[in-house]
C-alpha cells in the first residue's frame, strides 16, 4: 500500500521538498504519511508577494457559492493529495484517527461541523459583519443602517499556526476566504489532514489556488508565519497567551476556562441538569476550549459532584472504530502521563477529592489497542483558590466548587463560554455586563452549543478589516 504524501503548497502550487517528515500511527508506530517540510526562509520569501488579487477578482457572493460547493466536496469527494494520489472521506477519517488518536465517530462529528461552516458561510459572514452588505467588501464602500461606510483589509494574508487536538479548530480561519483574505497555514504535526483537505475542497469548488499556502514546518517556520503575515491566529497554552498579550496583530486561542454556573433560583433543581453538565464537560472528547472545566454552584456541591462523576466514570476507552466512542487517545503518551501527574500533585493539596475515582473501573491512565487514554475526572474542590479548581486539561476534566452567587463573577476570572442556569434577571444582567465572559448561554444550553451567526473567541471580520471615514464631493 502506498503511503500518502502531503506536499508543501506555495501559493497553491505543489512544492516537492527534499526535506520530508514521517507521521506515524499512535497505535502501531507504522508510518501513516510523509509530509513535505518548509523552511523559515522559504516562507519569508513567499510571503513578500501578495496573492489577494486572486480573491479580489471574485465577488463575495461568488466566494459564498464556492464555499457551499466546497462543503459538499469535503464530505463526499476523493480529493487530491500529493504525487497524483487522492484521498476518500473514509481514508481521511482513518488517517486522521491513526495519527491523532481521535476515534472515527468524533472525527465524523468534526467533519459535520466543518461542513456546516462551509455551507453556513452566508450566515457566519452576516453575523461577523453585523449584517453588512457584502458589496461593501467588494467595493470598499457603501451603506450600513443608512450611513456611509468604508472598510479595508489590514493584511494581505492571515497566518494560522494550528494545533493537533481537534479538526474543528479549522472552522475559525475558514471565513477569511469569503472575506477575500488569503490564508497561510502551518498545520499541527499530527493533524495536517484537515487543513489540507479543506484547501483541496475549496480549490476543487473553484476557489483560486493562489489563496492557500500550506507550510508544515518547524518552530522557526512557525515564527516566520507569525512574523510575515499582517494578522495571525495561534493556538496554545497559557504561556502562548502571555507571550502575545497586547499584540493587536495576533489573535491567541488559548485555554477557554469555560464554565457552568447555577443561580440560587435553579440550583435546587440540579438533578434536571446533570446531562447538560456531562455534555458540557465531555463533548468532543473534552478536547475543546468550549468544554466546561468548572461548575460553580451556591449549594448542593457534593450531590452534584456525585451525580456527574457517576455518569462521567461510565465513559470508557473503546476501539477507535466503535460508534459509541467518546474518548480520544493521546498522540503522545507522555502528555497523558504529565496530565495524570499534575492532577495527582494537585490532589495532595487539602480541599480536593477526585470523585470519579469511586466509580471508574480502573486508574485514570488507560491503554487500549496501543493507544493511551485518560478516563474522565471530576474533582470537588472546597475553594476556587484550590490549584485544581480552575484548571483545563486535554480530556474530560472539571471541578465542582461551591460559592455564593454574588461571588461568582468576581472570583471566576476569564471564561470563553459560560452557561448560566438561572432565571434571575438581576443575575443575568450582571452576567451580560461582565467583560470576562466571551460567550454567554442563558439557560440550559451546553457550553458546546454553537450558533453560526455569533462570533467565536473574537470577531474575525474586525480582526482582518478596519473601518475608515470616507467622504466624496
Amino acid at each position: 500500500m502506498t503511503v500518502p504524501y502531503l506536499p508543501v503548497l506555495r501559493r497553491g502550487q505543489v512544492y516537492d521538498s527534499l526535506d520530508r517528515a514521517e507521521i506515524k500511527s499512535v497505535r502501531t508506530g507504522e508510518t501513516v504519511a510523509v509530509v513535505g517540510q518548509a523552511t523559515g526562509g522559504m516562507i519569508r520569501r513567499d510571503l513578500r508577494r501578495s496573492s489577494r488579487d486572486s480573491l479580489r477578482a471574485l465577488s463575495v457572493e461568488e466566494l459564498l457559492s464556492i464555499s457551499c460547493e466546497a462543503g459538499r466536496l469535503f464530505m463526499e469527494a476523493d480529493l487530491p493529495l500529493g504525487d497524483g494520489q487522492t484521498q476518500s472521506p473514509q481514508e481521511y477519517v482513518e488517517s486522521l484517527s491513526a495519527t491523532s488518536g481521535l476515534p472515527h465517530v468524533l472525527i465524523r462529528r468534526n467533519m459535520a461541523k466543518i461542513h456546516q461552516v462551509f455551507t453556513q458561510m452566508p450566515t457566519i459572514l452576516r453575523g461577523l459583519t453585523r449584517g453588512l452588505d457584502t458589496k461593501v467588501i467588494d467595493s470598499g464602500f457603501g451603506e450600513q443602517a443608512g450611513l456611509p461606510v468604508s472598510y479595508f483589509a489590514v493584511t494581505e494574508a492571515l497566518g494560522v499556526v494550528l494545533p493537533s487536538n481537534s479538526p474543528g479548530v479549522n472552522s475559525l480561519w475558514m471565513p477569511a476566504i469569503a472575506m477575500k483574505v488569503p490564508v497561510v497555514l502551518k498545520p499541527g504535526r499530527e493533524e495536517p489532514w484537515t487543513p489540507f483537505r479543506i484547501i483541496q475542497a475549496f480549490i476543487a469548488a473553484g476557489c483560486p489556488s493562489e489563496a492557500f499556502s500550506f507550510y508544515p514546518t518547524d518552530h522557526e517556520g512557525s515564527g516566520a508565519v507569525m512574523e510575515s503575515c499582517g494578522r495571525a491566529l495561534i493556538f496554545g497554552d497559557v504561556g502562548t497567551v502571555e507571550r502575545y498579550a497586547g499584540n493587536p496583530a495576533v489573535q491567541v486561542h488559548g485555554p477557554g476556562w469555560s464554565k457552568v454556573l447555577f443561580g440560587e433560583d435553579e440550583v435546587d433543581n440540579w438533578a434536571e441538569y446533570v446531562d447538560l453538565i456531562v455534555e458540557s464537560i465531555s463533548s468532543n472528547g473534552g478536547r475543546s476550549c468550549i468544554n466546561a472545566s468548572a461548575v460553580l454552584v451556591p449549594r448542593h456541591g457534593a450531590e452534584i459532584a456525585e451525580a456527574v462523576a457517576r455518569k462521567l466514570a461510565a465513559i470508557e476507552p473503546v476501539s477507535a472504530t466503535d460508534p459509541n466512542a467518546r474518548l480520544a487517545g493521546f498522540a503522545n503518551p507522555k502528555m497523558a502521563e504529565y496530565i495524570d501527574a499534575a492532577i495527582e500533585e494537585g490532589l495532595k493539596t487539602p480541599g480536593a477529592e477526585d470523585v470519579t475515582q469511586r466509580y471508574r473501573s480502573g486508574p485514570r491512565v488507560a491503554d487500549l489497542d496501543g493507544s493511551t487514554y485518560l478516563r474522565p475526572t471530576l474533582v470537588r474542590c472546597d475553594s476556587f483558590d484550590h490549584p485544581l479548581a480552575n484548571r483545563e486539561f486535554l480530556f474530560p476534566y472539571a471541578s465542582v466548587v461551591e460559592m455564593r452567587q454574588d461571588e461568582m463573577l468576581a472570583k471566576m476570572g476569564d471564561s470563553l463560554v459560560v452557561t448560566a442556569v438561572t432565571r434571575d434577571e438581576r443575575f443575568i444582567d450582571r452576567l451580560i455586563g461582565s467583560p470576562h465572559i466571551d460567550r454567554l448561554n442563558i439557560g440550559p444550553l451546553p457550553t458546546s452549543t454553537v450558533q453560526w451567526d455569533q462570533p467565536h473567541e473574537g470577531n474575525l471580520f474586525e480582526f482582518l478589516y478596519r473601518r475608515r471615514a470616507i467622504q466624496r464631493a
